[in-house]
């Protein structure tokens, strides 16, 4: 059934509408203007440098956030709508897909990039060998197939409801159809992003081990050790604190709404208002995702000297850490 299946119960988190108003406003500039920037320093300052695996990925990761970014505009107006759907139903339909689209592929992409330094690292010389370019090419296509592919689920399904006179935009399910296939969508997702933090995880702490049992023979090789530690746990935080959240909340909430657990009105409330801050949470990862490439430097500046800096730090890793290495 419904969210609020009982009349008496009226569940919604009425914070969510000045605050994502004003919140995704402030992620639409500061995201738009950092991928932007990111986008235009791989595309064009790099067009004339090989274009290897680590720079793909971080291209897509990079055009994931920016499709992402593209609609919240009409978020924003959702929100100060105080959740009324005011714009044609087949621009709710393609909202919810980019921003299923890019949650997912920015897991994918920040998976696929930590798996890529863990072998640099662990590995440096049978990752230098191998046929990276290629192989990056593969896995990035492969990756926006089986996300964007199954996610047209979303372009063609039913995205508003009418609730009053009000029309939700993906935050309620049809009670008259099968909430089987919404449930055991929510699991496989949740499933599938767990191992996928658990892989994240697990490199990450090989990363770590590997890097701090080195002796770097140089201030210039310790320098960048220092630097790809950040990056390592740039990514962590990223996972942490945009990601893990929300799937913690996703099964309990979706069971909730589809009606399958029946608890007290003030418990609704209560994993409402927890779902939105996931939310909140998840919508910080367009802004932080730039902040890997961009300001993990001595410095501090989003300058294209020390992006360059940063990028071929983290490649400098395939060649080992040792006090030949240029930063």
């Amino acid at each position: 059934g419904k969210l609020h299946n009982s009349f008496y119960c009226h569940v919604d988190s009425e914070f969510r509408y000045t605050l994502f108003t004003v919140y995704y406003s402030i992620i639409f500039i500061l995201g738009f203007i950092a991928n932007s920037y990111v986008l235009w320093l791989f595309t064009r300052v790099y067009a004339t440098k090989k274009l290897n695996e680590i720079k793909i990925f971080m291209v897509s990761l990079t055009t994931a956030d920016l499709l992402f970014l593209i609609t919240l505009p009409m978020w924003i107006v959702y929100y100060h709508y105080r959740g009324d759907w005011i714009m044609p139903s087949f621009l709710c339909n393609l909202a919810g897909y980019l921003f299923f689209v890019n949650t997912y592929c920015s897991v994918a992409f920040l998976g696929v990039i930590t798996y890529n330094r863990y072998q640099a690292v662990t590995k440096p010389i049978s990752a230098a060998q191998s046929t990276t370019r290629r192989r990056g090419i593969y896995v990035t296509i492969a990756i926006w197939v089986l996300i964007a592919g199954p996610s047209s689920y979303f372009l063609f399904g039913s995205g508003t409801t009418q609730e009053g006179h009000v029309t939700r935009c993906f935050e309620r399910y049809d009670p008259e159809s099968s909430n089987i296939p919404v449930l055991a969508s929510h699991i496989v997702i949740c499933i599938c992003f767990f191992i996928t933090f658990l892989i994240v995880v697990v490199c990450n702490a090989s990363i770590i081990r590997t890097l701090l049992s080195q002796k770097p023979q140089a201030r210039k090789s310790a320098h960048i050790r220092q630097r790809a530690l950040y990056l390592v746990c740039t990514v962590m935080i990223v996972f942490v604190v945009c990601f893990v959240p929300h799937h913690i909340v996703d099964l309990p909430w979706t069971l909730m709404v589809l009606g399958k657990w029946d608890i007290s009105c003030r418990s609704k409330r209560w994993w409402d208002h927890i779902h939105q801050v996931t939310l909140f949470l998840l919508g910080a990862n367009c802004v932080l995702d730039p902040v890997i490439y961009c300001f993990l430097t001595k410095n501090r500046k989003c300058s294209r000297q020390t992006t360059e800096t940063t990028v071929e730090g983290m490649v400098a890793m395939e060649e080992g850490f040792h006090a030949s290495i240029k930063p």
